[in-house]
């Protein structure tokens, strides 16, 4: 299984980078991880709705150009489906059965993902109605890969 997590911004935070570390190693015993992180736009405070946009449009290229044609995409949205860890671990073992060995996540910027984005994902997942910084997102995807992983192999892990 290929996994790619394609993420606005750049985690600049040590302790940050060492959590993705961890949870890169240990799913490296289930999935081959690839973690692409494309820049992201300035967005000073009180923008327009319509600056807001173009500044999504911008990321939303950047994204675009790192996905790759036969990809199964799920966006992180707030408006996305919320899946326990045992949903989201049969998720990911279905897409598998049903031959699918390429999954990217997208995980937006400050401003979320546009919704060009969005439309061109085959799965909308929210893992919660509450805003994240994107970087500890990151980490909670991670996190949720490797515990799915987990699940799917019936092998323990904490609850």
């Amino acid at each position: 299984m290929n996994i790619r997590i394609i993420a606005v911004g750049k985690i600049k935070e040590k302790y940050l980078q060492e959590a993705i570390k961890e949870y890169s190693k240990r799913l490296s015993r289930y999935c081959n991880l690839e973690i692409i992180e494309v820049e992201d736009e300035k967005a000073p405070e009180n923008l327009s709705i319509k600056e807001e946009e173009l500044i999504k449009a911008k990321e939303a290229e950047r994204i675009k150009s790192k996905i790759q044609p036969n990809s199964y995409i799920i966006s992180l949205v707030i408006e996305g489906k919320n899946l326990s860890s045992e949903e989201f671990s049969e998720k990911v073992q279905k897409l598998m059965v049903d031959g699918i060995n390429d999954i990217t996540y997208v995980i937006g910027g400050s401003l979320g993902l546009s919704e060009e984005v969005i439309n061109q994902s085959d799965f909308k997942l929210s893992f919660s109605k509450m805003t994240f910084p994107h970087q500890l997102m990151r980490i909670i995807l991670l996190e949720q890969i490797y515990r799915g992983f987990r699940i799917m192999r019936g092998e323990p892990y904490h609850k």
